[in-house]
């Protein structure tokens, strides 16, 4: 397909899932339609309306302003309380899908998007810590710290202290980072681990860094995300750490490059390509091209990194861009979940990764790839 095909079936993919979604049955929330649980305030979902909201800022079109507005006005309640969420369950991910209320409250005016802010800040303020002062991933987690939770309360966490705490709290988002940098990176190729337990407990880490024991695609692509959206969050009087963050997302793509593949994707362990079980997989790759195009768009990056990401957009809408029997389009090749310690054992074994399900449509390769998409269209503009 050529771009401008591309871009046009894109266009009535992004149609086909919300014609056939709303707030309690999102076709795009794999997890959710498997499990078939009545649908729950999720990350997942806050990623699709994130991306929905790029489309009318991008577009103009008040259908995806008023499909973002219903969907999440189902679960934010007048008084600001939320629908299924609880912030005693301390749980990072539930973070996440706040940072569409900022947007949602520019855009309408309605006060109980507002009002939700505080709801969710309300779960920082006692989200418990590591020693070194970031927040754990969840309360079943203790003293664990991994890649996508920067992602999942970052943004939200300095984009709140910016505009409502007069930011009190700007320091300590970077504080976080910085511990990140210092406890996951992996010296030699630059890459982060997945995940870092303090307590050296889980049969996971490794008993002398408390590191897991490989690099996920996925974490490394929100985390690459986390940097960028921290980064604009922030109020530029902030210059050091400003520039701070920016480095580090210049160090991590610098990081990356290399393990791209001649067609732009990246492999779902990245540093494993030869391995037998590894594949080349869908979100991971977007949220990479995402990162490295909005990094460029902001001016956090040189111009010469958007060719990497157009390579990687173009690989995944090459290799896994299609259409199903009837016509209906799909994105494949996502990961559905991918995570350590649980019910499930996860050890953080190449073989751990390699036998998660591989699904088409899940909003976790969805949204990312049509985050790069509106970058993209962003890019056309100018």
């Amino acid at each position: 397909m050529t771009r401008e095909e591309t871009f046009k079936m894109l266009n009535e993919y992004i149609d086909y899932l919300l014609d056939n979604s709303d707030a309690e049955h999102p076709m795009w929330n794999i997890e959710k339609v498997r499990s078939g649980n009545p649908n729950k305030w999720n990350y997942i979902d806050g990623c699709m309306v994130t991306a929905i909201l790029y489309m009318y800022e991008m577009t103009g079109n008040k259908k995806y302003l008023d499909f973002a507005d219903k969907f999440v006005g189902y679960f934010v309640q007048e008084d600001g309380s939320i629908k299924t969420y609880d912030p005693d369950e301390l749980n990072i991910d539930n973070v996440n899908p706040g940072r569409n209320l900022f947007r949602l409250y520019d855009l309408t005016g309605k006060e109980k998007y507002r009002k939700a802010m505080d709801t969710i800040n309300s779960q920082l303020i006692k989200m418990p810590r590591t020693n070194e002062g970031n927040y754990w991933h969840k309360k079943i987690y203790p003293y664990q710290v991994w890649l996508d939770g920067l992602f999942m309360g970052q943004p939200f966490h300095m984009e709140y202290e910016t505009r409502y705490n007069k930011m009190q709290g700007c320091l300590d988002s970077i504080k976080q980072f910085k511990n990140v940098e210092r406890l996951l990176k992996d010296p030699k190729t630059g890459l982060y681990y997945h995940g870092y337990d303090e307590s050296r407990d889980m049969y996971w880490a490794d008993k002398e860094t408390g590191c897991s024991p490989n690099f996920w695609l996925r974490a490394l692509g929100w985390f690459a995300i986390s940097l960028v959206d921290t980064a604009e969050a922030m109020n530029e009087s902030m210059y050091y750490e400003y520039r701070y963050l920016q480095t580090m997302l210049k160090n991590l793509a610098d990081a990356l490059i290399p393990f791209q593949d001649e067609n732009g994707m990246f492999y779902q362990v990245v540093d494993k390509k030869d391995e037998k079980g590894n594949y080349q997989e869908t979100s991971g790759t977007a949220l990479i091209a995402y990162a490295l195009l909005k990094g460029v768009r902001l001016g956090y990056l040189p111009e010469r990194y958007c060719s990497f990401a157009e390579k990687a957009f173009d690989g995944i809408t090459s290799k896994y861009l299609g259409r199903n029997e009837d016509g209906s389009p799909k994105v494949s090749g996502i990961c559905l979940v991918a995570g350590l310690g649980g019910d499930n054992h996860r050890d953080g074994s190449l073989e751990y990764y390699f036998s998660e399900p591989v699904v088409e449509n899940d909003a976790k390769g969805v949204a990312p790839l049509l985050l790069a998409y509106t970058e993209l269209l962003r890019r056309q503009k100018a």
